[in-house]
């Protein structure tokens, strides 16, 4: 899980976006040794304040998102959470349309990887706070 979580950061070539897909998925999951792993990871990436305190609203926070994260963010709710058993169409789609195949792959990858994360801190409960680069 290390690696494909490494590996999915750096093929998505964004690692603030990518640290606000592994902390949404962390909201949904309720992970909070990852929430503040990820925070933190977050604010050393440059993610504004703004984006970390709107977050968990993402689609109603007007412009602070732009089309290329909410299009990130609905894949990753559409993956963790699976209500449908499956990703709509139109969330796949918007998806593609902001990121070549290689880089939804690694999209994917990293909402994979963060689940498991999420599934295997909250299970052990690993509390935060524990977490040291």
């Amino acid at each position: 899980m290390s690696r494909l979580s490494a590996v999915a950061k750096k093929g998505l070539g964004d690692p603030a976006l990518a640290e606000l897909v592994v902390i949404r998925a962390s909201q949904l999951n309720h992970c909070a040794f990852c929430l503040d792993m990820h925070l933190a990871l977050a604010r050393e990436h440059g993610v504004s304040e703004k984006q970390l305190d709107l977050l968990d609203a993402w689609e109603e926070a007007g412009d602070v998102y732009d089309e290329r994260e909410r299009a990130a963010l609905a894949l990753t709710e559409a993956v963790t959470v699976l209500t449908d058993g499956f990703v709509p169409d139109e969330v796949y789609e918007r998806a593609a349309a902001h990121f070549d195949d290689t880089r939804l792959a690694h999209l994917i990858g990293l909402v994979v990887a963060i689940n498991n994360w999420n599934r295997v801190m909250v299970g052990r409960r690993v509390a935060p706070g524990e977490y040291t680069p």
